[in-house]
């Protein structure tokens, strides 16, 4: 069985090709690169724009022809409206043009799923990317979240400190590169409620301290020693609630290398297997999508094309799981 995956839930339009094996066929992306945010229309008409070259790259790859995919498999929610809906059309038109099964799935629960074809089989996983920080898990018959951000996304939390210090978009990977030259480590509220974290505070705190000049390399430093240490916790607990033997991280956020190190020190000290997922595979893309549709697909078979519309909010709580 080969599945077409699309991607489309915000600065990504990917389109993978993966059978049922394992094995991945084609990963082909356009990445929607703006100078300091996403706005969301500019970036659907860019997506869409770049759509059918992305598509024909794909197949082009893969040395497959449209009438070869068994099933088209598209990112249903959660996401930025416009973006998700260039996706679900391009599913739809396939889908009717090809006479082709088509599945609608959620874009949090494949980056989990994504990590069996690395190694995993039942893993904590943090998620953090722009508009996404949540420990998810499977338990009990669902994917749930044990543990996310009562107020932004790491992700965008890193874009609001980096424009505040004028350094340009995306924030994460400038910061974690001055980090890297940070030495003296300023103290931030740490600010973990249960098993949620809130980042308003620091980026409060951050604001008065750029006031102050302080040296941008440890601050960087001492943002990312702060928040990590963070998510690593709320992790960590869930890790140990569940009584989970692996831990994976991913999302945008989750190529960073300090945030990986710090994962990798706490499953060594308590006997976790931290799982790495490469990076190209931590960031938005088509291969999750057509390996979670694939799996989806088998077990429940395609969804008529009235249930395709999109899903903006999409818990993974609210996912019907038929597949394991």
């Amino acid at each position: 069985m080969i599945c077409l995956g699309i991607e489309s839930t915000a600065h990504t339009f990917g389109v993978g090709i993966v059978n049922d094996k394992g094995e991945i066929l084609a990963d082909e992306r356009y990445v929607y690169k703006p100078r300091e945010g996403i706005i969301p229309s500019e970036a659907a008409e860019l997506l869409a724009k770049n759509a059918p070259i992305v598509l024909e790259t794909a197949l082009d790859r893969s040395n497959l022809d449209i009438d070869d995919i068994d099933v088209i498999a598209f990112s249903r929610g959660p996401g930025m409206p416009p973006q998700l809906r260039v996706g679900a059309v391009a599913a739809r038109t396939l889908s009717l043009e090809y006479n082709i099964p088509i599945v609608g799935v959620n874009h949090c629960i494949a980056h989990l799923e994504i990590s069996q074809l690395f190694g995993a089989r039942d893993p904590v996983m943090l998620y953090v990317s722009g508009g996404n920080t949540q420990v998810i898990a499977y338990n009990e018959g669902k994917f749930r979240i044990f543990g996310e951000t009562e107020d932004i996304g790491v992700g965008n939390f890193l874009d609001c400190v980096a424009r505040e210090l004028g350094l340009g978009f995306p924030g994460g990977p400038i910061i974690e590169q001055l980090a890297k030259k940070g030495k003296k480590y300023i103290p931030l509220p740490y600010n973990v409620k249960g098993m949620d974290i809130v980042l308003g505070g620091i980026l409060t705190r951050v604001k008065e301290l750029v006031k102050k000049g302080v040296k941008i390399e440890d601050l960087c430093y001492s943002i990312q020693e702060t928040v990590f240490a963070m998510l690593i916790e709320v992790s960590e607990r869930a890790i140990a609630h569940l009584n989970k033997e692996e831990f994976i991280i991913t999302g945008g956020v989750g190529a960073n290398e300090r945030l990986k190190e710090m994962g990798k020190i706490m499953c060594e000290e308590r006997g976790c297997k931290f799982i790495e997922i490469p990076k190209e595979y931590c960031v938005d893309n088509g291969v999750m999508i057509a390996w979670l549709g694939i799996l989806v697909y088998k077990s429940r078979g395609p969804d008529r094309l009235e249930e395709t519309n999109i899903l903006q909010k999409w818990r993974v709580d609210d996912v019907e799981v038929t597949w394991r």
